[in-house]
């Protein structure tokens, strides 16, 4: 969401007049020492999503989750006419009004209290200053370079270029919606939410799964436009019209922002929605809103703190990713303005920041530039935010542009992701996001990484989930693997020889999920004889079979050791009854008896396991006659073997004998 720099004309000129109307504060705690709560029985302040998200990411409950003392809190409340505001547990904190100075002096007594802080200036007529949201809102439909297919699950209609652009619909179209998922919403207000049009599916399919105003302290957040406008761009369900880029989520819509003003309780405000989201066990984070310039200039920030570890909102934007949350905010706008830079929480480290570009993947002139202050890269990804299909407030379609829209397109995309690979942490998600990214190899300042192709991310995941294994045994390799897949799917299993430079592909397999999901494949490849070496194999995976070309992406790769090929059935070997072996069982001796009456020249003899690995090996001229020879066995394990006999490299018989 856009910042203007607003021109604020103070009622009073004085800095202690300025201070003065500083009722709001937030009260800082030294410990939670004295606390009814336990980390051993966290459901008494986390719910069960929340506590699941933890384990599934080996994410240890700690003392940052432990609620604000009671007690402390009690005793702040006794010291006047004080009004307590919000909880702060990450900040070990609470909010409080006040304008008595006699109890913010005895607050600042106690011993527990470690230090406190106006955040908010008292209004004035209800109202400092313009609003700081710029009309977002056009008529004029912009270009739709991407044609609707017909094999596509949604018909987008308004959506479809800012969908397809990440090759989106790719997503849904194998079943990955937002089913099961849940995104919470950190912004100004939803506007006529409970009315609109695009989202009768989502009331319809109890897919609002609670509201909170931390501006007001009440559950009604219907108090401005423009968190309508990024909720529409997720979860719009109209086929035909306009579908939203992670339709079937839940979602939490949390009103953080006081849209008239700008002051920096609203960072603790984004504090607590963000709180709020990762106690209620939400899986994404969707913010557009960002800070650097406030209604009391005191509180400014300056790029140096742009640093991902110095604003409150970009260290509690941190917390929230620690948790496991996947965080996406937007940029800002200021790219052809003085700022010129991101706005925070952009600057966080472990968060999804994003920019703007339009539907040609052409960057917005608006998007804020990067990198941090600590000069790491920012933005991380760019979406479409320049001509954005989104709902107005009467429920009709309607353009808008700035990276307040670009942010909860790609949020919804994210989501959509990571339905399909749960087992990914919220950072691998991001790392993965980034690579698929246009600009991976050569990033920029105000692109980031770039364009993200979701198509290209499901690949990139697969390969790096997939597991192979290839076991060699009686001249047959048994090639074993586990991916993720659905049936509109292909493996190709490719092999490559001893001394050969190329894969060959040996054979295709279909995919058999009926959604999408983990399977596990086996097929046996048989190696002629005579073949010893190492035989390599790859697993390509066809991930988009209705695309021109196909979309391959090689998961895995295995290698198996031929040490030594024999046939597992020896009972069409024509040499076979010309020799014997005894005693069969045998302890120490083995005896191998060639009835064949000519001599044989170049025989090799080996004693080989039924894996292959080969104990035993001499070279033997047979002598006219009837021959015997003496193989010694007593070092052998127990178990089967097999006597392998060559003659000039071929294979001339086998025979298997049990070692007692």
């Amino acid at each position: 969401m856009q910042k203007k720099i607003l021109l604020f004309c103070l009622l009073f000129t004085s800095l202690t007049e300025v201070k003065s109307q500083l009722t709001k504060n937030v009260i800082f705690f030294t410990d939670k020492k004295n606390t009814t709560y336990s980390l051993s029985n966290p459901s008494a302040y986390l719910s069960s999503r929340a506590i699941s998200r933890r384990t599934k990411y080996n994410i240890a409950i700690d003392s940052s989750d432990i609620p604000v003392v009671q007690q402390y809190i009690d005793s702040v409340l006794s010291t006047g006419t004080v009004t307590l505001l919000g909880r702060l547990r990450w900040l070990n904190a609470i909010i409080i009004q006040t304008s008595d100075a006699t109890a913010l002096d005895k607050i600042n007594s106690f011993p527990f209290v470690k230090k406190t802080s106006g955040v908010a200036l008292r209004k004035v007529n209800g109202k400092l200053s313009e609003n700081k949201f710029p009309p977002f809102y056009n008529s004029s439909q912009t270009a739709n370079r991407f044609e609707q297919s017909l094999s596509d699950t949604f018909n987008y209609s308004a959506s479809s270029s800012q969908i397809k652009i990440h090759k989106g619909e790719f997503l849904h179209n194998i079943g990955a919606r937002g089913q099961g998922m849940q995104i919470a919403f950190l912004d100004a207000g939803y506007t006529s939410y409970s009315t609109n049009q695009f989202f009768d599916s989502a009331r319809a399919r109890k897919q609002f799964l609670s509201t909170w105003d931390f501006v007001q302290n009440d559950s009604m957040v219907e108090d401005h436009s423009h968190g309508l406008a990024c909720l529409s761009i997720v979860a719009a369900y109209k086929p035909g019209n306009f579908v939203g880029s992670c339709p079937e989520a839940g979602y939490y819509l949390l009103r953080t922002e006081d849209a008239p003003t700008e002051q920096i309780i609203e960072e603790y405000n984004w504090a607590m929605g963000a709180e709020y989201a990762d106690s209620s066990g939400t899986d994404v984070i969707s913010s557009s809103l960002g800070y650097t310039t406030f209604d009391n200039s005191s509180f400014d920030h300056t790029y140096a703190d742009l640093d991902g570890n110095t604003t409150v909102a970009a260290r509690m934007a941190k917390m929230a990713a620690k948790k496991g949350i996947l965080v996406l905010i937007s940029a800002g706008n200021d790219g052809n303005k003085t700022w010129h830079y991101i706005n925070t929480p952009a600057d966080a480290d472990s968060v999804l920041t994003v920019g703007a570009v339009d539907a040609n993947g052409t960057i917005a002139a608006f998007s804020s530039f990067g990198p941090t202050s600590d000069e790491r890269i920012k933005p991380d990804a760019v979406s479409v935010g320049s001509g954005t299909a989104l709902s107005t407030t009467s429920g009709t379609v309607g353009y808008g542009s700035g990276t307040s829209f670009s942010c909860p397109n790609l949020a919804g995309l994210a989501t959509c992701l990571w339905q399909l690979f749960p087992e990914a942490s919220n950072w691998k998600i991001i790392r993965t996001i980034q690579k698929s990214s246009d600009k991976y190899n050569s990033p920029q300042s105000q692109y980031g990484y770039g364009l993200p192709d979701l198509k290209k991310a499901t690949g990139l995941l697969l390969t790096d989930l997939a597991t192979i294994n290839a076991i060699f045994s009686n001249c047959t390799v048994t090639i074993s693997w586990s991916s993720k897949d659905i049936k509109t799917m292909l493996y190709y299993v490719e092999r490559k020889l001893p001394g050969e430079t190329n894969y060959t592909k040996i054979k295709t397999i279909a995919a058999k999920g009926t959604s999408f999901s983990s399977q596990q494949y086996n097929i046996n490849d048989t190696i002629n004889p005579g073949i010893t070496g190492t035989v390599n194999y790859r697993i390509k995976q066809v991930i988009d079979t209705s695309s021109a070309g196909y979309d391959e992406y090689i998961i895995q790769s295995a290698s198996a050791d031929i040490t030594a090929c024999f046939p597992l059935s020896t009972s069409d070997n024509q040499n076979q009854k010309l020799i014997s072996i005894y005693p069969n069982p045998t302890h120490s001796q083995l005896m191998l008896k060639f009835t064949d009456v000519n001599s044989i020249q170049d025989l090799q003899l080996q004693i080989v396991s039924i894996t292959g690995q080969i104990f035993y090996q001499e070279n033997y001229n047979k002598p006219a006659g009837i021959s015997t020879l003496v193989l010694q066995t007593q070092s052998l394990q127990k178990g089967k073997y097999n006597v392998v006999v060559y003659r000039k490299g071929k294979r001339y018989a086998v025979k298997e004998f049990i070692k007692q």
